[in-house]
């Protein structure tokens, strides 16, 4: 039976609506709409109507997955079918042809021979020529594979053998740009500076006497000359070691003891006539006849040019420069002769790369440029911004520059050094490398220390601009590398094997494959710097 509403209190007395037995559904149900595109019929209203008149009999609908506020749905498209390979009779018998035992490469997996054959029929159903290509002649899986392999051994070859495989001709050879080196030697400084002098010294007023002539020694001095052998010096420093050591053991028992002598007010004045001296530390007050008065320091430097750049024998070079720099200490001779010597040491320090004994002498002539006596300060000033920058100490860096006049800003020297400063700060490594090029002095060889590390960092710019390969030529004429040769050989270093190919007769360094391996080795070469010597 149907019940009547009754109205609500206070309202106007109107029809009364009565309510069927049957349940009334919660929404009036309309037709899926199968696309979007088909619009909604009169008959199909978009919304539902409200009425409050009896409702049609509610009609089950079929239960279906999908929530009830959807009201499209769209049908999945069926999956494509795969085009079947057409196998042709001569590439069944290529196939055959192919793992027949006498053809067989102990060096190639049969795996490998699968992926090859894989891809060489793939590629040319892909290319329509599975029936035009000729069978045959078309070489074997293992002998492309084994080609492949001899392109790349052929790349891999160390640089003093780096010759890329005759027998393909579609491989090029790595060229060469043909660049000659600018580093200068430290002879050439010293002859450009002798050329400038005006008037030779008075020592050379004989030309016919020659300085190695007038060298002599006593029968008991074995000095130390180019043929002596590394361990000789060694042994013979054990054994005055070993006589100390007995010396304070009291392994000598001697009653007599020597006085010591009374310190002198004044420096010591040298009265040795020997070009030549080995350097020893002093462990006690200098003996005026072992140290060498200043007229006979200048004729061992000349001496010391001459063999310097006749026997290029470091060495010896080294110990004879530190000896003058002792004799010149404990006389307290300060003078231009003195700043002649340390800068010659400093360059051929620079040219052998001993950045120890470069860092004492540039140390030495700092206080002796403060002093006011000439020599070369622009020169080893700009030596010395290159040389932070290689140790990364920006403290001694800044100083250097606040220390540095208007005037000194402008000399070619200290300009580059700070044009190279600019360049790394603002990462531009082509405006590096185009000053690594044209390096004035001696700089270059400061340069080189940390180059490698540059070569580093810009490499990493190069894999994250440039993906997924570039020519090889690129790497070579971006990073300064004197051949394609060198900068293959870079690249092998850090084991980038698989990261050179050879693409119609061009090689290629895939640098979209490169970053993370250049990008750990970066990290490496900037998180060690070398500073021995720093003071």
């Amino acid at each position: 039976m149907p019940t009547s509403v009754p109205p609500a209190p206070g309202a106007q007395p109107g029809p009364t609506y009565s309510t069927p037995s049957y349940q009334t559904p919660a929404f009036t149900p309309v037709q899926v709409r199968q696309s979007f595109g088909q619009p909604y019929s009169a008959s199909q209203p978009a919304y539902p109507s409200h009425n409050f008149g009896p409702h049609p009999p509610h009609v089950p609908q079929p239960q279906t997955n999908y929530p009830r506020n959807v009201i499209t749905a769209t049908a999945p498209a069926p999956e494509p079918t795969k085009k079947k390979i057409d196998w042709p009779e001569s590439v069944r018998s290529y196939v055959q042809r192919s793992f027949l035992p006498a053809n067989l490469d102990e060096s190639v997996t049969r795996q490998e021979m699968e992926a090859k054959l894989k891809e060489t029929i793939s590629h040319a159903n892909d290319s329509g020529v599975m029936y035009t290509i000729n069978w045959e002649t078309m070489p074997l899986p293992q002998q492309m594979i084994q080609e492949e392999r001899s392109r790349v051994r052929a790349v891999a070859k160390p640089v003093s053998a780096l010759t890329l495989s005759k027998k393909s001709p579609a491989v090029p050879q790595l060229a060469s740009l043909s660049l000659s080196s600018k580093k200068r030697k430290s002879w050439d400084v010293a002859e450009a500076e002798a050329a400038a002098a005006a008037a030779p010294p008075p020592w050379r007023s004989n030309a016919a006497s020659r300085l190695e002539d007038r060298v002599t020694f006593s029968p008991a001095d074995k000095r130390l000359t180019s043929d002596e052998t590394t361990a000789k010096i060694l042994s013979k420093s054990q054994k005055q070691m070993e006589k100390r050591q007995k010396r304070f053991d009291g392994g000598y028992k001697s009653t007599y003891r020597s006085p010591s002598p009374p310190p002198s007010n004044g420096p010591v004045v040298g009265t040795c006539q020997t070009l030549e001296k080995r350097y020893l530390r002093l462990t006690s007050a200098p003996v005026a006849s072992l140290v060498r008065p200043e007229p006979i320091l200048r004729q061992t430097l000349e001496l010391l040019k001459r063999k310097w750049k006749k026997e290029q024998n470091y060495s010896y070079i080294c110990d004879q420069f530190k000896s003058m720099r002792q004799d010149l200490t404990v006389q307290r001779i300060r003078n231009e002769f003195t700043v002649e010597v340390y800068e010659i040491h400093a360059r051929i320090a620079l040219e052998k790369g001993d950045l120890g004994e470069y860092n004492q002498c540039q140390t030495q002539l700092k206080a002796l440029y403060q002093m006011g006596i000439k020599g070369k300060p622009i020169e080893f000033k700009a030596y010395r911004i290159l040389y932070f920058i290689h140790t990364a100490n920006r403290t001694a860096l800044n100083d250097a520059l606040a220390d540095l006049t208007p005037a000194e800003k402008e000399e070619k020297a200290i300009k580059h050094a700070l044009n190279v400063r600019s360049a790394l700060a603002l990462g531009n490594y082509h405006r590096f490398f185009q000053l690594y090029n044209d390096t004035p002095n001696m700089g270059a060889y400061l340069m080189d220390m940390f180059v490698g590390r540059e070569r580093l960092a810009a490499l990493c710019n190069i894999c994250r601009a440039y993906k997924p390969d570039v020519p090889l030529r690129f790497v070579t004429e971006e990073l300064y590398f004197e051949s394609d040769a060198d900068a293959a050989q870079f690249i092998l270093d850090y084991n980038g094997q698989e990261l050179l190919e050879d693409r119609d007769g061009k090689i290629l360094f895939l640098a979209g494959k490169a970053g993370v391996l250049f990008e750990d080795a970066r990290a490496t070469a900037f998180s060690r710097i070398d500073i021995k010597g720093q003071i």
